[in-house]
């Protein structure tokens, strides 16, 4: 398969809304937010899908919520908690690879 490049930044040009900006725009749509800002929002979310997996496992032991959303529920909380586990791994190890490095 051939690519015409030409083609191909036309193709970008037009997905992107047109032409003519300049570079590529900031993707939140407040473009203060700092790093900090992001791992705090995140780590909110984290904190309230297990809040509300917690809710929905007790609705479901009062017999006031179905199987499936209890389910659903703590299972979202599972991968969210995942996830965390992952990201926090991700940065120590960063961490530690910046501290091996050589002045």
């Amino acid at each position: 398969m051939t690519v015409n490049i030409a083609n191909a930044v036309a193709a970008y040009t037009r997905s992107n809304g047109g032409g003519g900006s300049q570079g590529i725009g900031p993707r939140s749509a407040d473009p203060g937010k700092s790093f900090a800002d992001l791992v705090s929002e995140a780590a909110q979310g984290a904190i309230d899908a297990g809040r509300q997996s917690e809710r929905v496992s007790a609705l479901g032991i009062a017999g006031k919520a179905e199987l499936n959303d209890v389910v659903a529920a703590v299972n979202n909380a599972e991968v969210t908690l995942q996830t965390v586990l992952s990201i926090r791994d991700r940065v120590i190890q960063a961490y530690q690879d910046i501290v091996r490095m050589p002045i």
